[in-house]
């Protein structure tokens, strides 16, 4: 009998570790399945919240084109498109061609420049040197009108001072024609860019009543279309005609200087030619 006793607590003291370590090692499969189930649901998170922040809204991106600052030629080309293709696009014109004219003017213009003084100078010692052919040797290796008008007058000194003169004020007619030449055109373009930007004004306005007789209500909705239309017109406008007439104000002021030297220059060949002949 105490045999068998101490048989059966034996055999319980060594069955205890083992179910303790069943116990420990066992794991829930419901607690197996919340633990997966939060686990996919961080997953899940985390994608959504980068999502989020590599994807802006659509308000957002809208809203930031709006608030950023158009540019001047942006802002311009939006205006030249409002103002109407009609009249805009003839104003427009009227820039290209009067600015293709200046340009042309202003480079003949510069190349038609000469130093007078150092030109009158060789020429003066080639008459007392060489003579007459020397001076117009001289005269025809200088460009400018005022080489021409020399070398005109130095050809007609053998018939005589008074003749000499003559070719003088003539020629210098002819060069100061081709001097002006085409700068006509800048004056019109100046004239006519703001005379189109008035008609389309006008014209403006006279669609912005059309509209109210139609609608027989005055709202400024109505009217705002046709009366931006015409001060656009009109400001664009203004600005080629201002444009322009810079230009146009510096040509002359270029011409006017080399007359003043073609005349100066014509009276000192003539006092070289009577020195000459004495």
């Amino acid at each position: 009998m105490k045999r068998f006793t101490f048989l059966l607590f034996l055999c319980a003291f060594t069955a205890q570790p083992m179910l303790w370590a069943n116990t420990n090692t066992t794991q829930d499969p419901t607690e197996e399945a919340t633990v997966e189930q939060v686990d996919s649901v961080a997953v899940d998170s985390v994608a959504v919240a980068e999502e989020v922040v590599m994807e802006p809204m659509p308000e957002a991106v809208a809203e930031a084109e709006e608030a950023a600052p158009a540019g001047f030629t942006q802002e311009l080309k939006k205006r030249f498109i409002e103002g109407g293709p009609g009249f805009m696009g003839i104003v427009l014109l009227c820039l290209i061609l009067g600015l293709a004219i200046a340009i042309e003017r202003i480079i003949f213009l510069n190349l038609s420049t000469t130093n007078t003084a150092k030109l009158t100078s060789s020429v003066e010692d080639a008459l007392k040197n060489g003579g007459v052919e020397a001076a117009k040797e001289v005269c025809r290796n200088t460009s400018g009108p005022v080489a021409s008008i020399f070398y005109q007058g130095l050809d007609r000194s053998s018939e005589g001072l008074e003749n000499a003169e003559k070719a003088v004020v003539a020629y210098g007619g002819v060069q100061m024609g081709q001097l002006e030449k085409n700068v006509s055109w800048i004056s019109l373009f100046i004239a006519l860019a703001p005379m189109l930007g008035f008609m389309g004004t006008v014209i403006g306005m006279i669609q912005a009543f059309d509209k109210i007789e139609a609608a027989g209500d005055m709202q400024p909705s109505l009217v705002a279309g046709g009366i931006k239309v015409a001060l656009l017109t009109t400001v664009f406008g203004l600005i080629v005609a201002i444009i322009l007439q810079i230009f146009y104000n510096y040509i002359v002021a270029k011409i006017d200087s080399i007359v003043n030297d073609m005349e100066d220059a014509s009276i000192t060949l003539m006092d070289m030619l009577a020195a000459n002949s004495k």
